[in-house]
């Protein structure tokens, strides 16, 4: 992986545009310039995780203001303030470990 990780960073970091969740714990991510993703998460749902696998809470995911793919895991609470509320998962990270993907259809909730 780690000729993967040199590549990625040679040819400059890619911006997260959005992060479209699916009825199967992947995430369909369009990143800046149009290029489209697939980052599967189902294996990946334990420990902190975990409380994702409501498919409801899944569905909450957005693009936070570092750029990075984020769940808020209590809505009431201001995770600006607690920063234990949120889960987030590096951009950086997502785009190296997911595949791209080009005109298949991809199932969103």
């Amino acid at each position: 992986m780690p000729n993967e990780v040199a590549e990625y960073f040679a040819g400059g970091r890619k911006n997260l545009v959005s992060a479209m969740p699916t009825s199967d714990y992947s995430l369909c991510l369009e990143f800046e310039g149009g290029e489209r993703r697939l980052y599967e998460l189902k294996d990946k749902l334990t420990g902190v995780l975990a409380v994702l696998l409501d498919a409801n809470k899944f569905n909450e995911v957005f693009v936070d203001e570092n750029g990075n793919i984020a769940w808020n895991i209590d809505e009431s609470v201001d995770s600006s303030i607690n920063w234990g509320n949120r889960i987030d998962l590096c951009a950086d990270s997502v785009y190296i470990y997911s595949k791209r993907l080009g005109g298949e259809n991809v199932e969103e909730n």
